[in-house]
């Protein structure tokens, strides 16, 4: 049989060399039970209540291939520590065929998924339970339960202890004063941002930064701390069982900790309150007076073009400033950027819409497009076809070398010399099976004889559905696949516009596939066409 072997640790606190504890004992175990030994898929570091791991989704993916017959781990916790991944994680390898063996519990029956993932779930609530004990003692302590915010630095040799970093707390105070006088959190940044003065990660400063969320108090505004209060329990924590990330969700006001950390205070109490207080003004002015939800509670609603558009000048994206515009983002909230220009959302979606038909598959472009295509497919099918016969050759020269000792260990009265040489051979020629079947299939052009007649066609097909308000949706969705970005450039006080398409939608749309999108993408070796610059450049001016 074909073993493989997993191993995991958990955190940078456990030993590198935990990872070559278990694959030592897991292969003398695999030489006890006379498997052939193959590779170890490893994880260092991560924790097992995820199964977003490379090493695990790697085993997986050469389960499917069958690449082995046995899985050979320390024990399930190794594996898993979520039940229901645990009980997934079996189900997979019952169906490609697969044994799960561990040294801790033998080969794994169904009895062992329900008894040890239960036994595994509960140590992970029992360990979470002791660890949110823990960082309650420190805050009671007058200790940090982890992280830290701007303003403050870890004082060297005392874990948890905190200090004030003077030169940060002048720039909270600052902020606090600006704010409290009139001045906006997006006009703060950008003033801080004028002086280089680097944000709290290095970077520059936004208006998210300094405003934040206000009932998180994820923002400079909001932090209590720099009022003297550490409060603690604001969030938890929970696994989506979808992703399997971690979503943070925010706790009643009754559970909150709040504990007086006076030596901490940066902001002094008559600042605080003002700005507070300025603060629940400011979210009043944002409710309309028939009590209904203002501007800016609402959902912005879903544009054609809605994060697709970006600044030429700095990257940044270009949103909407109000019901008819886009101007960049960078540029009006950290104030780094120089491009104040604005355009009409409805005349670029024009612009936008017009250059898809006429220009992103202009003949020209498309001829040479079709030869580049065409001589990059020969190219990759002539090299993955020396790549097939190599392996070929390869498989018969073992085939051969096989026969050879096989026949030497019959007539030798001593052949354990050629014994060891026999299962490197046959785990090689298992390594060349496995590859040669994963091999991927030729890829197959996909130009159409008329691809520029046809996909002008279809895009004003999309163009006169998105008149129409039961398919507007739909028609929507796939003209906005077939755009990369659009990027806006300042010149000589007008926008000049720079199309890039998705080519693999493009050729999906004129081919009619019912194929993946992903599949058509893999085929085209992520090819783009652009429009605008390489092309002639398509100029709005206000």
């Amino acid at each position: 049989m074909r073993a493989v072997i997993y191993a995991r640790y958990s955190s940078e606190q456990q030993r590198q060399a935990s990872i070559e504890d278990q694959v030592r004992n897991c292969r003398a175990e695999i030489e006890r039970q006379g498997w052939t030994y193959m590779i170890a898929f490893t994880d260092h570091a991560i924790s097992g209540a995820t199964t977003l791991r490379p090493g695990y989704q790697a085993l997986l993916e050469e389960a499917r291939r069958g690449g082995f017959d046995v899985v050979v781990a320390e024990g399930l916790d190794r594996l898993s520590r979520d039940q229901a991944d645990i009980a997934t994680f079996f189900k997979s390898l019952a169906f490609c065929g697969i044994q799960l063996f561990t040294l801790a519990e033998g080969e794994i029956s169904e009895l062992h998924v329900g008894l040890k993932g239960t036994m595994n779930a509960l140590f992970l609530k029992d360990l979470a339970l002791k660890t949110h004990r823990g960082l309650e003692g420190r805050v009671r302590a007058g200790r940090s339960a982890g992280g830290l915010c701007y303003g403050y630095r870890l004082v060297p040799g005392d874990a948890g202890a905190l200090q004030i970093d003077e030169m940060e707390a002048e720039i909270v105070r600052r902020i606090f004063h600006l704010y409290a006088e009139g001045m906006s959190p997006k006009a703060i940044a950008a003033a801080l941002n004028a002086e280089d003065v680097p944000g709290p990660r290095g970077g520059t400063w936004g208006q998210s930064t300094i405003n934040g969320n206000r009932q998180r108090a994820t923002g400079v505004l909001s932090n209590e701390l720099y009022n003297g209060m550490r409060v603690w329990n604001r969030l938890r924590y929970l696994k989506d069982p979808v992703t399997g990330k971690r979503v943070s969700r925010l706790n009643p006001e009754e559970q909150w900790l709040r504990q007086p950390v006076p030596e901490l205070r940066i902001v002094d109490d008559d600042l605080w309150t003002a700005v507070q207080a300025r603060f629940g003004s400011m979210k009043a002015t944002r409710k309309s007076n028939s009590g209904q939800p203002g501007f800016w509670d609402r959902r912005r609603p879903r544009y054609l073009l809605s994060g697709l558009v970006r600044c030429g000048a700095c990257g940044g994206g270009f949103s909407i400033l109000n019901a008819t515009s886009l101007g960049c983002s960078t540029a009006r909230n950290k104030g780094i950027c120089d491009n104040r220009l604005t355009i009409r959302r409805d005349a670029l979606e024009d612009l936008v819409l017009e250059a898809l038909r006429t220009q992103l598959m202009a003949p020209d472009a498309v001829k040479v497009f079709a030869e580049t295509y065409v001589a990059e497919i020969n190219r990759l099918r002539s090299e993955g076809n020396a790549e097939h016969a190599r392996l070929e050759r390869r498989r018969t020269d073992i085939d051969r070398q096989l026969d050879r000792l096989m026949q030497l260990v019959l007539d030798e009265e001593q052949p354990q010399r050629f014994i060891t040489k026999m299962k490197d051979l046959e785990a090689e020629l298992t390594e060349i099976d496995s590859r040669l079947r994963a091999a991927p299939p030729s890829p197959v052009p996909l130009i159409h004889p008329s691809l520029a007649e046809v996909y002008r066609r279809k895009v004003a097909e999309l163009q006169s559905l998105l008149q129409s308000e039961p398919s507007a949706a739909g028609a929507k969705e796939q003209i906005r696949s077939l755009i990369e970005t659009v990027t806006l450039h300042p010149v000589e006080g007008a926008l000049q516009v720079e199309l890039r398409g998705e080519l693999a939608a493009m050729l999906q749309l004129c081919a009619d596939s019912k194929k993946p999108l992903t599949e058509v993408r893999e085929g085209l070796l992520q090819l783009k066409l652009v429009a605008g610059r390489g092309f002639e450049p398509l100029t709005f001016r206000l």
